[in-house]
């Protein structure tokens, strides 16, 4: 008799992925962009699917730099959990012990953080209160699940800030930069026995671990096909609007100096 087959496992999912589904699904309610509109560069993004295509962007670019950790790492991503649509969208696993993290695309903004708040460009964000809430729902479903106390600790990852100011760090949630987050884990002391890391990761694996009703697995493969389009699409409007403001201050220069002298500038090249 042949062997049962293995269930679906967490580990096949990639960064970002609860987030790019959200990002398509509200993309293909915006009408296709004129002709017009494609010629002159206007950007494809709706006001609605903006932020969460900045938001995959941050989650694929943490993906990235956890995979560098060593193989005594396990890393899951787009985690759901609870009953309904939340996911957490990091869960790190080692010696060190268990990690969630929170990513926030917040690129060229400043950023101020406090033991208590933290402020992006001057407007407070909820962001610690979320990160400890994560933390904490992932410690009682591990426990559960593993049948002994499992400690996670909080982590919440600032993709390129302009600016960090720390007037003091909370006690309980570490607050890291995408540049900072790779060392920052790999230079955590060992808490976990390999046994226990062992039981963990197993656990951890199972999207019944995490969800009460673990849905089927959209195919990867496809979304992330159609989110690469999407960013393309992004890019290339993005050229095109920068060329135009190229031709524009090209021709506000042609017309304060005159053609003759762009020209034999030009002619010089």
């Amino acid at each position: 008799m042949s062997s049962p087959r293995p269930g679906p496992s967490l580990a096949d999912r990639p960064a970002g992925q609860a987030v790019i589904a959200e990002t398509l699904r509200i993309q293909d309610e915006r009408p296709p962009r004129s002709r017009w509109a494609r010629f002159v560069g206007t950007d494809p993004l709706s006001d609605r699917s903006r932020p969460w295509f900045r938001g995959a962007e941050g989650e694929m670019a943490v993906g990235q730099i956890l995979g560098r950790l060593g193989p005594e790492w396990t890393v899951l991503h787009a985690v759901p959990v609870g009953a309904g649509t939340s996911d957490i969208d990091h869960v790190v696993i080692g010696p060190a012990g268990v990690f969630t993290l929170n990513t926030k695309n917040h690129t060229g903004k400043a950023v101020w953080l406090g033991a208590r708040a933290i402020l992006v460009g001057g407007h407070r964000q909820h962001y610690l209160s979320h990160s400890r809430h994560e933390a904490a729902r992932a410690a009682k479903r591990l426990s559960a699940a593993v049948g002994e106390p499992v400690p996670v600790t909080p982590v919440l990852v600032l993709i390129a800030p302009k600016s960090l100011t720390v007037k003091q760090r909370p006690v309980d949630v570490a607050v890291v930069t995408d540049r900072q987050v790779l060392r920052w884990l790999q230079r955590r002391r060992p808490v976990l026995a390999p046994a226990q890391v062992d039981r963990i990761r197993a656990a951890a694996l199972r999207p019944d671990t995490w969800h009460d009703h673990p849905a089927l697995p959209e195919d990867p493969a496809v979304l992330q096909e159609r989110f690469e389009q999407l960013r393309s699409t992004v890019r290339g409007a993005r050229v095109r609007r920068d060329l135009w403001k190229l031709a524009g201050v090209a021709a506000a220069l042609a017309a304060f100096l005159g053609s003759g002298p762009v020209e034999a500038v030009l002619d010089s090249f």
